[in-house]
């Protein structure tokens, strides 16, 4: 159940009551007679319900005057994707906030983003949510630097910086708000209250390696092969026990759209990895490239190992400013799909009996994002109408002839500015199509002057924009939409493998769009979900779908301008 405010206090109560953990970052109940806030399955005594008031969001308790239990650490929680489900205003500045924009430019900044004054900004979210864009950035940094508290050996000083507060004296003040306590006595809290704490591992120069929180089930080898069989040689490095893995294009998924577009979930199997049933002692998954961040490139290695602490994935972060850790830990959130609710999510797909199958195959099952949606957006056109391998060429020698040298073997994707100054002339050096370089000059040129394309836009018209560049169809658009702006009801109906895979779960043949978008609405607001599983069921060859006809260079019939 998503909540909206004012909370069902009967619901939310039975939540706590029965100490549901499927409420968990969904709703918070603040104890009258404690001061304290709580998770639901917090196994502290059930208060009376004359003493409950529920909120839907930290911040709102914290304003209400409300601290965190030390018991159940409900800032310790993994995020929700329940407001990513809606596209009005609260919930595209809660993405804003979240991905760190009132820390760069400030609630203006925000209020620009979402295209409304500070005032009516304010008023929006303390009526819809219960805090202001000040006290939810304000929670947002103290529960970074509580993560920082237990998980590394950072000073007092470095932890403030990195979680984006501006003096010591601001980190002492809303760490007592949140916590009730001092920074240094929740470092030097008992053994017994602080579990996390017993292999806090210390900074070495820039380098801090952190825990992110996620809510288990999480299919680490989906997300996996999903990134593995896209990395980008020169761009990104996925391993698979020590062993180098080189895939095709990252940051594609289906294929066979009206765009045209490549990948390795395509039905004809090219780029397919033969993943292993799960991970098993020993084995380790690993994912390496390199974030633009405003202090210099920030180097990311996410590692999935078979004996990873449940609810948790390690992450290593190589910074030259540690100002950059905040924003860049809620991009790699983003990436992983760490806020996913895999059980609000799979009850609610598995009531498709045909698709319960193929759910019950991945509980899980993550929608992997972006660490930049720019990159994944020149992804999608240059893969468009060409095979993965051809895809990952010109990826490849987009990235070596105007990415910018990294370190650790690794370079930084080109900026929109950079490829807009290249022009279509110079785009078609790496081999492109003149219809290709255009669309991909258009894409770059547009972004640059102001397309949004991060989680904060208005999905509506940054797809009307998209759409109106010559060659983007709604394929590209809705692909851009799901991995790129965290729509997680996006349905891509016009993906022909989609198209197949439905067709034959209803031991049919291909179906076409208006079918496909009839059988997906069963599916909301979860649609994006039912995609990623047919993909990987297709790639998995769980589902067996008819040999797709090699693409045509050139554009398609609907993308002709």
């Amino acid at each position: 159940m998503t909540f909206s405010s004012p909370v069902d206090a009967a619901t939310a109560y039975r939540a706590i009551s029965s100490r549901d953990p499927r409420y968990d970052g969904r709703l918070y109940v603040g104890v009258v007679s404690t001061g304290i806030y709580c998770r639901p399955s917090c196994p502290a005594r059930t208060p009376r319900p004359e003493n409950c008031t529920y909120f839907t969001a930290a911040a709102a308790a914290v304003a209400a005057g409300f601290r965190a239990c030390r018991r159940c650490r409900p800032d310790a929680l993994p995020g929700s994707r329940d407001w990513d489900v809606r596209s009005d205003l609260a919930a595209r500045a809660l993405r804003g906030i979240a991905a760190g924009v009132v820390d760069t430019s400030g609630v203006r900044g925000l209020a620009d983003a979402v295209h409304v004054s500070e005032r009516h900004l304010h008023r929006v979210l303390v009526e819809q949510v219960g805090a202001t864009p000040v006290q939810l950035a304000r929670t947002r940094r103290a529960q970074l630097a509580r993560m920082l508290l237990d998980q590394t050996t950072l000073s007092m000083a470095d932890i403030a910086f990195a979680a984006g507060f501006s003096s010591i004296r601001q980190f002492n003040e809303v760490m007592r708000e949140q916590f009730g306590a001092a920074p240094s006595t929740l470092r030097r809290a008992p053994r017994s209250a602080r579990d996390e704490a017993e292999d806090r591992v210390p900074p070495s120069g820039a380098t801090v390696t952190l825990r992110l929180r996620c809510t288990e089930p999480f299919d680490a080898v989906s997300w996996w092969d999903h990134v593995a069989h896209r990395a980008v040689p020169g761009l990104e490095l996925a391993k698979r026990n020590g062993a180098a893995r080189r895939g095709g294009l990252g940051g594609l998924g289906g294929l066979g759209g009206l765009d045209g577009l490549g990948g390795a979930d395509s039905a004809d199997g090219l780029g397919r990895v033969d993943s292993p049933d799960g991970l098993g002692r020993g084995a380790t998954l690993s994912v390496r490239r390199l974030v633009r961040a405003p202090g210099g490139p920030v180097e990311v290695e996410v590692t999935l190992a078979a004996d990873r602490t449940p609810g948790a994935v390690p992450v290593r972060l190589t910074l030259t400013s540690l100002g950059d850790l905040s924003a860049t830990v809620a991009r790699v959130r983003r990436w992983l799909d760490l806020d996913a609710d895999p059980q609000a999510i799979d009850e609610a797909l598995s009531a498709d009996l045909a698709l319960a199958p193929l759910v019950r195959a991945r509980p899980g099952l993550r929608v992997a994002g972006t660490v930049d949606p720019f990159e994944l957006a020149v992804k999608a056109v240059l893969g468009q109408q060409v095979s993965l391998g051809g895809a990952r060429t010109l990826a490849a020698r987009l990235v070596a002839a105007w990415g910018e040298p990294g370190f650790g073997g690794l370079a930084l994707f080109p900026t929109p500015e950079r490829l807009a100054e290249v022009g279509p002339d110079g785009l078609r050096t790496i081999g492109l199509t003149g219809g290709r370089a255009a669309t991909l000059h258009h894409v770059a040129t547009a972004v640059a002057s102001g397309l949004v394309l991060r989680p904060e836009a208005d999905r509506a018209e940054a797809r009307t924009a998209l759409l109106a560049i010559p060659g983007i169809g709604p394929w590209t658009a809705d692909y851009i939409a799901l991995r790129a702006l965290g729509d997680p009801d996006v349905f891509p109906a016009g993906d022909l493998v989609l198209r197949r895979a439905i067709g034959a779960l209803d031991g049919s043949r291909t179906v076409d769009q208006a079918s496909a978008t009839r059988r997906a609405t069963a599916w909301q607001p979860w649609r994006g979900y039912g995609a990623q599983h047919l993909w990987s069921a297709v790639a998995a060859g769980a589902i067996v779908t008819p040999p797709a006809r090699r693409p045509t260079p050139g554009p398609t019939r609907e993308e002709m301008p």
